[in-house]
């Protein structure tokens, strides 16, 4: 037989966490000991959807 889950459970075992884009809220999180790992991410060209769209297209 299993037992529900209760949110205290979530915080059993260490917090880790992968933070992607805000390496600000990575380096708070080091501060505090908690395990992460930063993901250095931006949106492709800059997050021009026309630029997006002309770089997917030289792939084809």
């Amino acid at each position: 037989m299993t037992r529900e889950a209760k949110p205290q459970d979530l915080f059993i075992d260490p917090i880790r966490v992968v933070n992607v884009g805000l390496e600000t809220f990575a380096h708070e999180l080091e501060s505090l000991e908690v395990a992460v790992i930063h993901v250095d991410w931006r949106p492709p060209a800059g997050g021009d959807p026309q630029i997006a769209d002309l770089l997917s297209k030289l792939g084809s």
